[in-house]
């Protein structure tokens, strides 16, 4: 009886969910510098409207930048669920296993010594992000201790050269030009979003995701004890490892387009534990749905908030840090 409780409980909260993420994503592409009204978004849909500014600015601008926004969003919030759950730690993001860092530095070296084009960029990011993880993963194979906390310390170490190779670029970074680049990529804005980039990233997205759906039930194995998985005959350094590349490549996809974007996979698992008081994949997927609702928001108070666009990470960082303070102040309670 309590299952099948459960069961209608976590539908309803499926159902509101994407309520509100269809009604934020209807939010976005009608918000902008150019408003664009719902009939008038059905008539260039339906092709009523053909070669109108309207038309040229939904296909090209505005509906390219609320897909990948979307995919940024539940990418980034099911990444950081599965690192909190594999890492059994509740403030694992990207930033704990040198994602970010890597992905960063990419960015830094392309602005610095390929020109910075759209296309560098993206390409030095991906590869920034999967070469840390990976090198993260070398360190611990060699090490004594092949656990989770030498995982993470591997992380850091990475995460810390990383920077301290940026630090590098800026100090010799044409401060008119590059530097500014290279601070504002680490802000992260979807402002330059085309077609073409989110055709690019969606493979790398797509096959990161398939990765994880399969591993669905290891992962929820791995939220207990290593010993508990091994009993239960998971090999679990293994099946970590593979995990851990799968959302790795799912948040290297994102970030090498949109730049860093802070707290979205750190908030939007959270959010979703307290709703359905519970951690295993439906959570995960809860939070991508979360996720997306709240970088939805967000960049569409980006670009209409000031006469200038805000850097996206300016207004999650301003969304997640009360509640990031909120949630010491639980955690330090013990509810």
């Amino acid at each position: 009886m309590n299952n099948k409780k459960n069961k209608n409980e976590l539908l309803k909260i499926y159902i509101v969910a994407s309520f509100l993420l269809g009604a934020a994503f209807i939010i976005s592409i009608s918000i902008g510098r150019y408003p664009l009204s719902i009939e008038e978004i059905l008539d260039i849909i339906f092709r009523k409207e053909i070669g109108t500014m309207g038309e040229n600015i939904f296909f090209t601008l505005r509906l390219p930048r609320t897909i990948m926004v979307l995919i940024a969003g539940l990418g980034l919030s099911m990444a950081g669920s599965v690192y909190q759950t594999i890492f059994k730690n509740p403030l694992a993001t990207p930033d704990l296993i040198g994602v970010s860092s890597g992905a960063n530095l990419g960015a830094a070296i392309a602005i610095s010594f390929f020109a910075g084009s759209r296309f560098s960029i993206a390409i030095f990011a991906f590869l920034g992000g999967i070469a840390a993880v990976f090198i993260a993963l070398a360190l611990t194979r060699i090490s004594k201790d092949r656990g989770i906390t030498t995982f993470v310390l591997a992380g850091i170490v990475i995460g810390s050269i990383a920077q301290g190779m940026i630090m590098l670029i800026k100090f010799f970074a044409d401060p008119e030009r590059q530097l500014a680049t290279i601070e504002f990529w680490s802000m992260g804005s979807f402002a330059d979003i085309t077609r073409d980039k989110v055709i690019t990233t969606l493979p790398f997205f797509i096959i990161g995701i398939i990765v994880l759906i399969l591993f669905r039930w290891k992962i929820n194995i791995l939220s207990l004890s290593d010993e508990e998985g091994k009993s239960l005959g998971i090999k679990v350094d293994t099946v970590r490892i593979w995990v851990v590349i799968a959302a790795t490549l799912v948040v290297a996809s994102i970030v090498s387009v949109s730049g860093l974007i802070t707290f979205i996979g750190l908030i939007a698992p959270h959010i979703a534990r307290m709703l359905v008081k519970r951690n295993n994949f439906n959570t995960i997927i809860l939070s991508g749905l979360v996720g997306a609702i709240i970088l939805l928001v967000a960049d569409t108070l980006a670009r209409s908030l000031a006469g200038s666009e805000i850097p996206i990470s300016i207004l999650t960082t301003f969304i997640g840090a009360p509640f990031l303070a909120y949630l010491m102040g639980h955690l330090r309670q013990g509810d």
